[in-house]
């Protein structure tokens, strides 16, 4: 459907663009978000540098492990160590609060429209900021839950993985902050109880084909697909933030298919990273390369 051209950011000043944004979303139709990894970052979850080595320091020393991305992908030698580290990861990016209110912020400039938000991340920090769940489609899984691949159903996992971060040593303080204790040496396994415990599970996050969509992961697709068949036309913003090329099918090129067909559309999309759009959108189109928590801001 589209040329091999792409075009960069229009010529207009930052606070023009934003201006627009907000004059357009006032009286938009709907507001449709599509939110990549890179919000998430914008909102301080990175999975490098002081952030990583603050909690998983040891599996650094110890097997050479230099980020949370990597790491999920090592085979630890014992369940034990393995369900260690998991629990550290699950525990800081899903139920710990974000080291800034990026998500929060942008809740705040949605609140009045009628917006819908499509996320490819797992993190769900969507829902630590309130966001009304009927309005949100998480494609890719969900941290906060465990999943049984022999009975194809999904499971709160909030208590297990308190349970596996607190027998570490580690202590959780009242906003469920991860709090390393003075001269205390934090263990790099759970014990035998938690493991047999864990056995049955995996995560709920889709890296093969053993991805378990549950009850809840299709209603959140039809609520979603209901949303944009009824918004087909009309003043519609696609708001893309922070995604990159790891899965375009998912939201980059669903959003240019959907501002292509109806003209009335705009389409506004956020990056610290390069990024552009098809020649045919342009007009439709505003491109920001811009930190995305100050966006975000700004759109407040």
């Amino acid at each position: 459907m589209f040329s091999k051209t792409l075009t960069a950011a229009f010529t207009n000043s930052y606070s023009a663009k934003i201006k627009a944004i907000k004059d357009f979303s006032a009286h938009a139709d709907a507001v449709i978000v599509g939110a990549g990894s890179g919000l998430s970052t914008a909102a301080g979850l990175t999975y490098s540098g002081p952030r990583f080595t603050t909690y998983f320091s040891d599996f650094q020393h110890k097997y050479g492990i230099n980020d949370m991305y990597s790491g999920g992908f090592f085979q630890f030698p014992t369940p034990a160590e393995r369900w260690a580290w998991w629990s550290r990861a699950i525990w800081i990016n899903r139920y710990q609060p974000a080291p800034s209110d990026t998500y929060r912020q942008l809740m705040h400039f949605l609140q009045g429209t009628n917006y819908f938000v499509l996320t490819t991340n797992v993190d769900h920090q969507f829902q630590q900021a309130h966001i009304d769940k009927n309005r949100l489609f998480y494609t890719q899984g969900d941290y906060g839950l465990f999943q049984r691949n022999d009975q194809n159903m999904t499971f709160d996992n909030y208590e297990l993985v308190r349970a596996m971060v607190l027998d570490q040593g580690f202590q959780i303080g009242s906003d469920n902050q991860l709090i390393i204790p003075d001269g205390d040496q934090i263990k790099m396994q759970v014990n035998k109880s938690l493991v047999k415990q864990a056995q049955p599970y995996a995560l709920n996050l889709r890296v093969d084909s053993h991805f378990v969509e549950d009850t809840g992961w299709h209603q959140a697709a039809a609520r979603f697909n209901n949303f944009i068949a009824h918004h087909q036309t009309g003043r519609v913003l696609f708001l893309e933030l922070g995604v990159g090329m790891n899965t375009p099918g998912i939201i980059k090129y669903p959003f240019w298919n959907w501002t292509y067909n109806n003209p009335e559309a705009r389409l506004v999309t956020v990056d610290n990273r390069p990024t552009s759009c098809p020649q045919e959108i342009r007009q439709q189109t505003t491109v920001i390369r811009d930190d995305l928590a100050d966006f975000v801001n700004a759109l407040n």
